[in-house]
């Protein structure tokens, strides 16, 4: 492989100091226009390339936020990169994206990778590994070390640091009490993200609403999983050994199989089964019929997101203190949902 060139072989082969070389190609006043030109043309034919990583150790700033999220064909975490894109660019930022993979492993490996001086800060949304292994001490590690991180979504309470979350359980509550003011008197709650924080808050709002709404609560209709595989296990004969009105899904593989399975059952979706789901993809609008949903304004979260981190990277104040921004949900009624009575 072709070695690259450094500012030591461009100086010794102009017969010029590597403080001339340096000068020039930065522009500076100091170096005669002449010296500039040759410097910087002969730097060009050389395919010559700053050691970006050695340049931000000594500026203390790469004017770049690495984005680690947890997965990519999750349309929830698409949108909320695209607001995180365009605060960035509009702050003259760049972005360096990594992919997790839910995996722990995966997660300390890219946070190691970009905290050595490739980028300033973290946006980031914790993976379902650490989330299960309740394992946060590679955050605690690089914000000890001055690298600052914004948590979305997914964020553990034990990481001292700037986080952006929606109501997830409030966002539950109000779900489960639009069903019941439709009319839904059983309501099953669907759920393959038990394991995840924001899955444990929204089935906590399920139980809330019918709670306060004086509506006993069946165990039978309640299917908590930790994985898609192992829901589709336990719901493949929900509908022929229960008898429900509605379903509240809290994630969008189980809007789907919810909607799936009814349509399969021959139930009539209002009239006879109502569903609403924690969803954000465009299928939720193109399904038919079309999927009620609760909306997390994705686009919004990152947007805030980024706006937090690059104000802690701005700020000139020493004793920054750490804080919890909520990003109001909207529920958006669909065909698979009855007009309130």
């Amino acid at each position: 492989m072709k070695s690259k060139a450094t500012l030591k072989q461009i100086a010794k082969e102009l017969g010029v100091s590597v403080s001339t070389v340096s000068k020039a190609l930065n522009d500076s006043p100091e170096i005669s226009e002449p010296t500039k030109i040759r410097v910087q043309e002969y730097a060009k034919l050389k395919n010559y390339k700053p050691n970006v990583i050695g340049l931000n150790l000594k500026n203390r700033s790469t004017k770049t936020i690495g984005v680690i999220i947890p997965n990519i064909l999750n349309q929830f975490f698409a949108k909320v990169f695209t607001g995180i894109e365009k605060v960035a660019d509009e702050k003259g930022y760049k972005v360096i994206t990594c992919i997790s993979n839910e995996s722990i492993e995966k997660e300390i490996s890219a946070l190691e990778m970009l905290s050595n001086g490739t980028i300033d800060g973290f946006i980031l949304s914790i993976s379902e590994e650490a989330q299960k292994l309740q394992q946060f001490g590679h955050f605690k590690s690089i914000i000890n070390e001055g690298t600052p991180i914004v948590m979305f979504d997914r964020i553990a309470d034990e990481v001292n640091c700037d986080k952006v979350i929606v109501d997830d359980l409030d966002s539950a509550v109000n779900a489960t009490e639009h069903l019941i003011k439709t009319g839904c008197k059983k309501i099953a709650l669907f759920s393959s993200i038990d394991n995840l924080s924001v899955g444990k808050l929204r089935a906590k709002g399920f139980y809330k609403a019918l709670e306060n709404n004086g509506i006993k609560i069946n165990e039978n209709l309640v299917i908590l999983t930790e994985t898609a595989e192992d829901f589709d296990a336990k719901s493949a004969n929900f509908f022929d050994k229960n008898k429900v009105d509605a379903v509240f899904a809290l994630d969008e593989h189980a809007s789907v199989m919810a909607m799936k399975m009814g349509i399969k059952k021959g139930l009539k979706i209002p009239d006879e089964l109502s569903i609403i789901g924690f969803a954000d993809g465009v299928w939720s609008r193109r399904l038919t019929p079309s999927l009620s949903t609760v909306s997390q304004h994705g686009p919004e979260i990152g947007e805030v997101a980024t706006k937090m981190l690059i104000e802690k990277l701005e700020s000139k104040e020493e004793n920054y203190s750490h804080k919890t921004s909520i990003v109001k949900t909207e529920l958006r009624q669909r065909e698979s949902t009855r007009k309130i009575k």
